[in-house]
């Protein structure tokens, strides 16, 4: 793990729990320390580098231009609290409520929760008229304090906000022609060499597929295993980074983490900021191949090589090979593709998705930290992320190519408890979150007991719904009209031609190689609107 300008010492000790837990907002109720209502939970972790600011205390002034951009209609109501939370440094969140008495008739509620505050309910007839309606709520009351005053009104039980801009960033090259590999600084055996000015940006746990058949309202999570969720934080946060770039304000954009390559408009991070993804386990499937096996799938040993090596699915929280028997046996199940092959998959086309790509360049993470006590080597996940896509960088389209990340063993975070009885439930955050959310793995929703609700109707702020919603926000946002044309969520992935011919080559090549059929859900889930 490391970043330019900052310091480095050699430990075993847990300095990454010592991040994570510097980094984990306080909310009442809950721990600074990662959450533990399951400790058994396999959980995995995004954490940024840099030279981060050390802002401790909310700023007092803001740019008048915002409030003006606002009321000549150039800046949605949504966009604007978002933009307001940036600058003066408090929490902010759309929650799905009910609607107030007297009225008739079928409205979708929202209101705005302001570092802890609820303001006035906003209605419409669906949810994006809800949201801004009770967006606009929200800033009537705000407005005219800001202009009179220039501060924000102080609230009781205000949560301190952890949201700080990392003014240091990485990402691939803009024209990748080889594959990459991310330089790292000598380590010593069994020990890694941590840098200073890391912060988490987003965290999940799980291990479970729902248990529900796919349900084609995007309003239900069918994967919670950890490193998707991980990956679905990290998605939001990026969402609200290419709010700030296209607020059309200078402050805002500069605290973005993103930047424009004018030949291309496309965006990428930083070139002095770093992604990096923590695992307390190591994943499962390729990555935890036996140490005798070799890389050589057509070779005399091929079967068992194709079952360890190979491509692997998830069932009802077990691992199934692509060529077992069992697996062609529970085809009526959700299935997903397991974590190892999950990780190859978005080193190779991005952690950011078909969605965000319409906006930004590949995105993938520099180094893999491993902190399973029971682990000994790093060999199956070298074998899993790199080995089994040498040599397809040329086949793929410009910007796409295989980053080998650095892969280490650290340690653990925290313990894990394999007696624990609450395994199904699955943990999100993302920084800037005022709260966790808890998710009923087997079910695909939220939990009634959850520290964030989005509404009655469970559905968790990662599910493929909430996700359009920020891709319509931003596309509107950014002005990109032919977008925003798209009349389903599998229309706007679909768009995004070379990230889907990229992601037909990795399947193809695995499938050349021998490694067995990527495994796709149906379409139906994809197929939903706003």
């Amino acid at each position: 793990m490391m970043g330019r300008g900052g310091s480095y010492h050699v430990s075993r000790g847990a300095s990454f729990a010592q991040i994570l837990k510097k980094n984990m907002a306080s909310a009442p109720g809950c721990s600074p320390c990662v959450p533990q209502p399951a400790p058994a939970f396999n959980s995995s972790t995004f954490d940024q580098a840099g030279n981060s600011s050390k802002n401790s205390s909310k700023p007092k002034h803001f740019p008048k231009e915002l409030i003006d951009r606002y009321k000549r209609g150039e800046t949605h109501a949504v966009s604007m609290l978002y933009q307001l939370s940036q600058v003066l440094q408090f929490q902010v969140e759309m929650k799905e409520t009910v609607t107030t008495g007297g009225i008739t008739g079928f409205y979708f509620a929202f209101c705005a929760v302001i570092d802890g505050v609820e303001y006035k309910t906003g209605m419409g007839t669906n949810k994006k008229e809800a949201r801004a309606k009770a967006a606009q709520l929200a800033l009537e009351e705000l407005l005219p304090i800001l202009e009179n005053d220039g501060v924000l009104p102080d609230v009781p039980g205000n949560i301190p906000s952890t949201q700080s801009v990392v003014q240091t960033t990485v990402g691939p090259p803009p024209l990748p022609v080889k594959e990459r590999v991310y330089p790292v600084p000598e380590a010593h055996p069994g020990r890694t060499v941590f840098a200073t000015g890391y912060k988490v940006v987003a965290l999940g746990t799980g291990n479970f597929n729902t248990k529900e058949s796919l349900a084609p309202n995007g309003r239900v999570l069918h994967d919670s295993h950890a490193v998707v969720t991980a990956r679905r934080s990290l998605m939001r946060y990026l969402y609200r980074h290419l709010l700030l770039f296209f607020s059309k304000n200078r402050s805002l954009e500069e605290k973005s983490v993103f930047q424009q390559d004018q030949s291309t408009k496309l965006l990428s991070l930083k070139s002095h900021i770093t992604l990096h993804l923590y695992l307390n386990q190591l994943p499962k499937g390729a990555a935890q191949i036996p140490s005798h096996l070799r890389l050589n799938p057509l070779s005399i040993s091929a079967w068992e090589v194709n079952n360890q090596i190979g491509l692997h699915v998830m069932i009802d929280g077990k691992v199934f090979s692509v060529f077992s028997s069992a697996f062609e046996q529970s085809v009526s199940r959700v299935v997903s593709m397991s974590a190892s092959d999950k990780i190859t998959q978005w080193q190779v086309l991005g952690f950011q998705g078909a969605l965000l790509s319409h906006f930004i360049e590949p995105i993938y993470v520099s180094s893999i930290l491993i902190g399973d006590e029971s682990c000994s080597d790093t060999r199956g996940m070298e074998v899993a992320v790199n080995q089994r896509v040498d040599g397809i960088t040329s086949k793929l389209p410009m910007y796409y190519c295989v980053y080998r990340p650095h892969i280490s063993l650290v340690p653990s975070a925290m313990t894990t408890d394999p007696h624990s009885t609450q395994k199904s439930l699955s943990l999100n955050w993302t920084q800037g979150d005022v709260s966790l959310e808890v998710v009923d793995s087997l079910e695909g929703k939220i939990v009634e007991e959850s520290p964030f609700k989005s509404g009655p109707a469970l559905a968790s702020r990662l599910c493929k719904v909430a996700m359009l919603s920020r891709f319509n926000l931003v596309a509107k946002e950014a002005q990109r009209e032919e977008l925003l044309a798209a009349v389903s969520y599998r229309e706007a992935k679909m768009m995004s031609k070379p990230y889907q011919e990229a992601k037909s080559v990795l399947k193809s090549y695995l499938a050349m190689r021998g490694y067995g059929q990527w495994v796709e859900k149906p379409p139906i889930s994809d197929h939903f609107t706003m």
